[in-house]
């Protein structure tokens, strides 16, 4: 019996270890967790709609207001055109039903003023789904944007 004939050589075990490790980071990107996804795609979805109606608010030069409800949120203040509805004006659901948002900055009140002036002040929303909690917020000059805790917006 040949001695290089057993066992495996040095690369058929690097082969079969890269395999196993991005089966491994596959099978883990997977699993991830949903209910951390779902709150992230609220508060994207969240920004998209807030810096949408800062500019309609800037373009009409009317103020617009953001507000929270009990199964979602509105906006307030939209022009509407010879009586076409704004897509903003309806109130919105949240995208999961545990979903609940409350006004963080400026404190002590419970909606946000999104125009007409260029900047407006600082603002910060917290969108919270069980034990997971986001922040949304702007400096007042910048886009709305999911906030980290170590970095303002």
């Amino acid at each position: 019996m040949n001695p290089r004939a057993r066992g495996f050589t040095l690369l058929e075990l690097l082969i079969v270890v890269s395999i196993v490790a991005l089966a491994t980071a596959g099978v883990s990107l997977s699993l991830r967790d949903t209910r951390a996804t779902a709150l992230e795609h609220e508060a994207l979805r969240l920004t998209a709609l807030l810096d949408s109606a800062r500019a309609q608010s800037r373009a009409s030069g009317a103020p617009v207001r953001w507000l929270p409800t009990a199964q979602g949120f509105e906006f307030q203040g939209l022009p509407t055109r010879d009586g076409a509805g704004d897509a903003l004006a309806s109130q919105r659901h949240w995208l999961s039903e545990d979903t609940q948002a409350r006004v963080v900055q400026p404190p002590g009140t419970r909606e946000l003023l999104l125009g007409p002036e260029p900047l407006i002040a600082a603002q910060r929303i917290e969108l919270v789904q069980g034990e997971r909690r986001l922040i949304v917020g702007t400096d007042g000059l910048a886009p709305f944007a999911v906030v980290t805790e170590t970095a303002g917006p």
